[in-house]
């Protein structure tokens, strides 16, 4: 029997905002369970992470506030474009999840969002807040590296 060929990965949104908001700690791959016309609008690259995070309840998994746009060539098919999504994880990913979230100042935020061999997938990142002397510690380090970059580009 022939060996599946790998698609490279198809990145259809990145949460850009996440990095520079969060030190990322952890990350963790994810499926992500969506109706028909979802899966038809993400192929067309409709979707946000503007204000999307991740919440345990009751030992499963959701991913609030990620809008996915109604796909044009729905009708009745089409859901609520920021309704909460269940991710699937592996039992033991999600009891660890669940501790580390309790511990202070911890949130789940997704990184970005991807086919994987037809199959929709979410990184998420395990985070920490950022305080505001360490966004301008980031930028700086960013202006920085640029210039170097720069000079030595001539």
């Amino acid at each position: 029997m022939p060996e599946k060929e790998h698609s490279p990965e198809k990145i259809v949104a990145t949460n850009r905002k996440a990095r520079h908001e969060y030190f990322i700690l952890e990350t963790y791959e994810a499926g992500i369970a969506l109706k028909g016309t979802e899966v038809k609008s993400l192929r067309q690259g409709n979707a946000s992470f503007a204000d999307a995070y991740g919440s345990i309840d009751d030992g499963e998994v959701w991913l609030v506030g990620m809008h996915i746009s109604p796909y044009k060539q729905g009708s009745y098919a089409n859901v609520d474009p920021t309704r909460s999504r269940k991710l699937l994880l592996h039992a033991s990913e999600i009891r660890k999840l669940t501790g580390r979230v309790k511990e202070k100042g911890l949130t789940l935020v997704p990184l970005r969002l991807y086919f994987k061999n037809n199959i929709v997938k979410v990184s998420l990142g395990l985070a920490k807040g950022k305080r505001a002397f360490d966004k301008r510690r980031d930028i700086a380090a960013r202006e920085v590296e640029r210039a170097v970059r720069q000079r030595y580009a001539r």
